[in-house]
């Protein structure tokens, strides 16, 4: 098949920033005395932050949640600082697909820009869709559905690059032709066409390059 546009989550997609939220997660659950299993924080992957707000909430009923998410978007601020790394040939594979793309994103607007502009990708991307620009976040595909219409390109002539279930769920959902590659989790590629080891072997396994 040939595609028309491509379309990349971002965390744990392109940027290594999952276990950086996961580790300033744990250590934010630990300065306010609460033990966590660290399973939890993994089932927050690909999740908005308002959904993974409430879910917290749910399981951890006693929690000061407003001390809490401070001191969690401290962690994750400062790690930030120090650098966001790629995940694996990042930039070979944007050097090598030759088609309009775009970044969906459940980050909110504010972090997602700012994720692309400290790691340098955001002269990669023509548009970048985000939580705030959508009235259901992923695993909806209201965020692949904008993506490819900005592109201009019909959903079942785009690819979507995903690691968690939730991203995968929403592409798919929107009619892509989804390669997942996992990042702190596993998949059983349910949601995807493509299960893959890193970008570019996504992208070969799809006829991209």
């Amino acid at each position: 098949m040939t595609f028309a546009a491509v379309v990349f989550d971002l965390d744990g997609t392109l940027i290594d920033s999952e276990s950086i939220t996961h580790a300033a997660g744990m250590e934010a659950f630990a300065a306010l005395g609460v033990r966590v299993d660290p399973a939890f924080l993994h089932s927050l992957v690909g999740v908005d932050d308002a959904t993974g707000a409430a879910r917290i909430r749910a399981a951890f009923p006693g929690l000061d949640s407003l001390a809490f998410d401070r001191a969690w978007t401290a962690g994750v601020r400062a790690r930030q600082a120090a650098g966001i790394p790629l995940k694996p040939l990042v930039r070979e594979a944007l050097a090598a697909i030759a088609l309009p793309r775009a970044v969906a994103t459940s980050s909110l607007r504010e972090a997602a820009h700012r994720k692309l502009a400290v790691t340098g990708l955001a002269a990669h991307f023509a548009h970048v869709v985000t939580f705030d620009d959508v009235a259901r976040p992923k695993p909806a595909p209201d965020p692949y559905l904008m993506a490819a219409a900005l592109l201009g390109a019909a959903p079942a002539a785009c690819v979507a690059f995903e690691d968690s279930e939730t991203g995968a769920a929403s592409a798919r959902a929107a009619g892509f032709t989804v390669v997942q590659v996992p990042d702190m989790l596993p998949t059983d590629g349910r949601h995807a066409h493509v299960v893959a080891p890193d970008l570019m072997a996504g992208a070969r396994a799809v006829g991209l390059i």
